[in-house]
């Protein structure tokens, strides 16, 4: 299927990683958004300076930059192109970004995850919240919906008319799990991709602080309820 790939990454204060995290996007892609939630520092010029597309959004919160991403190629991607979301801190491996891409293209699947198995994980690299949030967020989908979620990743690749069919809404730590959620829903394709993961460049704006990491595993959780009990 001829489809054309394009990168959304939100980034806050990412000037020491963004870089790297763009360099290693395959060259296949045909443009990268980062969208610069609110950055005081350099972000902005470094991920021009390394070939990006750079977009603002001032109000902060990562549902908030994934929309304004997709705001933006509104008018240049069509239904069956690939949008992939990325983080900026190079906890990923933009590298392995095929490997999630190729069952979309091959019309295979809808969504593709990017699993961060503990085998292929750096030590340290995810918290023990991050951890236990998964395991309780993946283990009440499973229950309520019959998933076969092991993670709920940021590293992630979805078709664009699929994408758009979700209606995405939430505009903070439940864009994720919203996502999931909706796709269960609607019946869509789905699979995961193990992918390595390691430890990030910088401190993590929500799993670094004891606010962020409750107030993410709060509304992760109300997402779950809410359509778990929703006829």
């Amino acid at each position: 299927m001829d489809s054309k790939l394009f990168v959304i990454i939100p980034a806050f204060n990412e000037e020491a990683s963004i870089g790297l995290v763009i360099d290693d996007i395959p060259v296949e892609v045909a443009e990268v958004v980062v969208v610069s939630n609110g950055s005081t520092d350099d972000t902005v010029a470094t991920a021009t300076k390394h070939g990006a597309t750079v977009i603002d959004e001032s109000r902060k919160g990562y549902g908030w930059a994934c929309l304004a991403g997709m705001h933006h190629l509104g008018s240049k991607a069509i239904a069956k192109d690939i949008i992939v979301f990325l983080d900026g801190d190079y906890s990923d491996y933009p590298e392995q970004m095929l490997a999630l891409t190729s069952p979309i293209q091959n019309d295979e699947y809808d969504l593709v995850i990017g699993a961060r198995r503990k085998e292929l994980r750096e030590k340290g690299s995810m918290t023990f919240p991050q951890i236990f949030g998964n395991w309780l967020s993946t283990t009440l989908m499973r229950w309520l919906f019959g998933s076969k979620f092991t993670d709920l990743g940021p590293f992630r690749a979805i078709r664009y008319d699929k994408l758009m069919a979700l209606e995405m809404e939430d505009k903070t730590y439940g864009w994720t799990v919203e996502m999931q959620l909706k796709a269960l829903k609607r019946h869509y394709r789905y699979m995961e991709v193990a992918v390595p993961y390691r430890n990030r460049i910088g401190v993590s704006k929500v799993s670094g602080t004891v606010k962020g990491a409750i107030f993410a595993g709060v509304k992760i959780l109300s997402w779950i309820f809410k359509y778990g009990f929703k006829k």
